[in-house]
């Protein structure tokens, strides 16, 4: 196995925190990756990897050397594919991150159908509700709800989504339907802490002060949020997409409509320097094409 081979097997047992897994991944044995990466320590003089029963995990100076194998390894399949033309099929890893509801419901199928279309492609799709850091997390490309930080990343907007309050039939029949935000106050509340953990619900612009809010419910998933007031517990605040299915099906009502937020952008990032990469091209193009057609992400 030449150093190119090895820093794949290094970078492959990095990301996904296994030998085993990474040999999966790469279709070799578990003993060949074992030895590259044995292999690029004893040449580096360096510890890369802490190696236990139970996990792999790596050094900080293995952290270092990690995001520069990414660099090498990504510098070269963008010179395969300017070599190969501009048609290159994506072929290799990709790895897509997106928030978790969202990406289970709208970003999945989209890679399912990538993967059926291109045999040599493999992806790697991060579902988690926390904020991703491109670089340092290995992501390629990823799907953002909200207004962007990171001026570094290429972005490009396919749609947008709006924050609405929801609860259920029976629940607003025994306990009424606020007419204003301050009416909250009097009502059980259901927080979704991925996106409530400020304990204010803003009305309005970002100028508008906030309603403090004193849930009697705090969960960590949309989906448990959902069902809580699907249940009657209370009233909860969700993304449209979320609860879509629940609003056409009559088991949740929205309320204060004429009292929401600014929308929320949605829209696919990467680094600059993955513009010229098959795999995520074939990715944007795939996914814009797949969310802009979709009713619950209006404007794209």
């Amino acid at each position: 196995m030449d150093r190119l081979d090895a820093m794949r097997a290094f970078a492959a047992v990095a990301d996904l925190g296994s030998f085993a897994e990474a040999a999966r991944r790469l279709r070799l044995s578990p003993a060949a990756v074992t030895r590259a990466v044995a292999r690029l320590e004893d040449e580096l003089g360096l510890l890369l990897l802490h190696r236990t029963t139970r996990a792999v995990r790596l050094t900080e100076r293995g952290a270092v050397y990690r995001d520069a194998c990414r660099k090498i390894l990504a510098d070269i399949e963008d010179a395969d594919r300017v070599a190969q033309g501009e048609d290159a099929a994506p072929r290799g890893a990709l790895v897509v991150a997106a928030p978790l509801m969202f990406g289970r419901l709208h970003v999945l199928p989209v890679v399912l159908t990538m993967l059926q279309e291109h045999r040599d492609l493999s992806v790697r799709l991060m579902l988690s509700d926390r904020m991703v850091h491109l670089a340092e997390d290995g992501i390629d490309v990823a799907v953002r709800i909200g207004d962007l930080a990171d001026s570094a990343l290429r972005a490009i907007r396919v749609g947008e989504v709006r924050r609405v309050l929801v609860a259920s039939p029976d629940y607003l029949a025994a306990r009424g339907t606020p007419a204003a935000p301050a009416d909250l106050a009097a009502h059980d509340l259901i927080a979704f802490e991925g996106t409530d953990a400020t304990s204010e619900w803003r009305f309005g612009g970002a100028d508008r002060p906030g309603i403090r809010v004193e849930p009697r419910l705090a969960v960590t998933t949309a989906d448990a949020a959902i069902a809580a007031a699907e249940a009657g517990l209370g009233i909860t605040r969700t993304l449209s997409y979320q609860v879509h299915a629940s609003l056409a099906a009559g088991r949740l009502a929205v309320l204060l409509e004429g009292f929401g937020p600014p929308a929320l952008p949605v829209t696919l990032v990467h680094p600059a320097r993955r513009l010229g990469s098959a795999n995520v091209a074939a990715f944007i193009a795939a996914a814009r094409a797949h969310l802009r057609a979709l009713p619950v992400i209006a404007g794209g």
